[in-house]
């Protein structure tokens, strides 16, 4: 048995602002450093084996006060970053509907196979269908899972924290529960929230969802509900 933590990084501007992040690297600002610290502070009682994140400056910067607190090595995997939006990043969905409406609508419907616009330079990201994400973040967490188990496979029951982004959450949150891709958001994903899970070496299953007790106040969602 393998038990999950899966945070999703501090507070940004972009966050405040509603702006699709993607693999635009924006740091955490005062708000989403001081949840960084509150969730430190928090954990400092459990017993972690191992801390993965993103390597994007907002989650780095999240993971770095636990790492700190607990005497672990964060480990980088490019797989939990954000999902790539292409040339919707750094735009509020007002912004998206005024300059790409079929992007716009596609997005709204959460289509599943709709590849946007490429970014402009310098930052020319190739944007990700839903379907690439899910797979790509998907196939991290199996990657990161057996990795933990290796690292120390004499123990046959580990707890690891995944420092990530709220696209990846939603996708770990629809694999444990098997729900479609296409189907509109019905639960929370709040900056800095401690969600549980656990894998047998058979199936993920939420233990545990949105645990923001250690924050004084709850972050807007970025994407959708």
């Amino acid at each position: 048995m393998v038990e999950i933590l899966v945070i999703r990084h501090g507070e940004t501007d972009w966050n405040k602002d509603r702006r699709l992040q993607g693999h635009l690297d924006i740091a955490l600002n005062a708000e989403g450093q001081r949840q960084a610290q509150a969730l430190a502070s928090w954990l400092a009682h459990e017993s972690l084996d191992a801390i993965f994140s993103s390597d994007m400056q907002r989650t780095q910067q999240t993971a770095a006060p636990l790492a700190r607190a607990s005497g672990i090595a964060v480990q980088l995997d490019a797989g939990l970053r954000e999902r790539c939006y292409g040339a919707l990043e750094g735009l509020c969905r007002p912004e998206i509907k005024s300059r790409f409406p079929s992007a716009y609508a596609a997005l709204d419907q959460r289509d599943v196979d709709m590849r946007y616009p490429a970014g402009a330079p310098p930052d020319s990201h190739i944007a990700e269908t839903l379907n690439e994400f899910f797979q790509r973040t998907t196939a991290a967490l199996h990657r990161i899972v057996d990795l933990a188990k290796s690292q120390q496979s004499q123990q046959s029951h580990r707890r690891i924290a995944i420092i990530t982004h709220g696209g990846v959450l939603d996708c770990f949150y629809r694999y444990a529960l098997n729900i479609p891709l296409v189907r509109h958001r019905d639960f929370d994903i709040f900056n800095a929230s401690i969600n549980r899970m656990a894998w047998d070496g058979r199936q993920l299953r939420i233990t545990g969802w949105g645990d923001v007790e250690h924050l004084q106040a709850q972050s807007l969602d970025e994407v959708d509900r």
